[in-house]
């Protein structure tokens, strides 16, 4: 099995940024991707960033792109989401995610989750 925590998450005026963090224990070997989902009251959880773990190769959602970069310390078994120029339509529950063989933008197909870090922004 693999547990996942996020930390880093918080308040923060449009503009500032964060760095989110999540650190993977347990049966790290399993698993070749990680990333981050996040959902917003009322709305579907989407793909927000995700790194693989052998050749770094990262994707972003669209929203995001050129504003968050996702980055990796395989030997902490920890990526690092940092989220810049934030916008109020970053608010949300960022939760860390993981998958055995790919990084997927579908939640369905993730097989390990954290358990959310809440960031706002007004």
């Amino acid at each position: 099995h693999v547990q996942l925590v996020e930390s880093g998450g918080g308040s923060v005026q449009a503009g500032g940024s964060l760095r989110l963090s999540c650190a993977a224990s347990g049966y790290t070997y399993v698993t070749n991707c990680k990333g981050f989902f996040r959902q917003a009251p009322g709305k579907e959880r989407e793909s927000v960033a995700a790194i693989y773990n052998s050749f770094g190769s990262r994707g972003y959602a669209n929203s995001v792109k050129g504003r968050f970069t996702i980055s990796r310390d395989n030997a902490k078994n920890t990526v690092y989401p940092q989220m810049n120029s934030l916008k109020p339509e970053d608010t949300g529950i960022y939760y860390c995610a993981a998958g055995r063989q790919y990084c997927s933008r579908d939640p369905g197909d993730v097989d390990y989750w954290g358990q959310g870090t809440q960031v706002t922004v007004s």
